[in-house]
């Protein structure tokens, strides 16, 4: 008997196994699940298990009923007596009787034989699955690297952005209250007071330094490799949720187009990470 597996995998936030096994091989569906979790983590995982037969055999037998067929001959035979019409009946008639020869599928292996060649066939597919997942997670991992670069000078771009952004609104609020009072003298300390409640306002040092801990943590989860899926998606939430608040707090144009440009950044490692075991 011949055993062909086929594997296939997909995203998915969690571990989710579809499997799909021959009657014959459904007392091996937990021994079957245990060994995909064994390999894998995350994904929606197809296997599909099939049964055939090996070439030059076939997966029927033929059955006799030899019985049935020697009471056929015997009450053709008493007919023919009891009627009067000679000859005898044919072995081709015979075969012709219902019941006589039936097909019946091969007899399944036994376990002993079975669950081993299902568990070596099923490991060869699953190291190509993971062979092939591999692959595709390095070149997932450059590509994740890249925007993890990008990210980092967008934060530095608020950074450097943020004293800027401050000197700017002191200096309009300098000129409005100028052109409100005329000649009138200025009250410096009030304007020093509205500038400090401004920037106590639009203060993002605190989120600026979360950003730059979690893009450390990020590119190490890069450089460890494994299963970093789910650590790299929590990561990439709190990244949004650091960059939501600075934009937020944004009052000024250049700082709220970086805060932007870091979003689209961020989704584009969201989607990518989805791919990640």
């Amino acid at each position: 008997m011949t055993v062909t597996v086929e594997a296939r995998a997909v995203n998915h936030r969690h571990l989710d196994v579809a499997l799909r096994l021959p009657r014959s091989f459904a007392s091996f569906e937990m021994d079957t699940r245990r060994l995909i979790q064994s390999r894998l983590e995350r994904g929606r995982i197809d296997v599909a298990v099939q049964i055939g037969p090996t070439p030059g055999q076939s997966t029927q037998r033929i059955r006799v009923d030899h019985a049935l067929a020697a009471q056929f001959v015997a009450e053709a035979r008493e007919l023919g007596r009891s009627v009067g019409i000679g000859g005898d009946v044919t072995l081709a008639w015979v075969l012709e009787r219902p019941g006589v020869v039936r097909m019946e599928d091969a007899d399944a292996p036994a376990d002993t034989v079975a669950w081993p060649a299902l568990a070596e066939v099923l490991g060869r597919a699953l190291d190509d699955l993971v062979a092939c997942r591999a692959a595709e997670g390095e070149a997932l991992r450059a590509e994740l690297r890249t925007l993890h670069a990008t990210l980092r000078s967008q934060v530095d771009v608020i950074a450097a952005r943020t004293p800027v952004a401050l000197a700017r609104y002191q200096e309009r609020l300098r000129e409005r209250i100028a052109s409100l009072l005329g000649e009138v003298a200025l009250d410096q300390g009030r304007i020093t007071t509205e500038v400090a409640l401004w920037a106590d306002k639009t203060d993002v040092r605190e989120e600026l330094t979360r950003l730059r801990a979690h893009l450390e943590q990020l590119a190490l989860l890069l450089d460890r490799g494994g299963a970093v899926g789910r650590p790299l998606d929590f990561l990439i939430q709190e990244l949004n949720r650091e960059v939501n608040t600075i934009a937020s707090k944004a009052d000024d144009l250049e700082l709220s187009q970086a805060a932007l440009a870091a979003k689209g950044i961020i989704e584009k490692m969201r989607e990518q990470v989805q791919n990640l075991e």
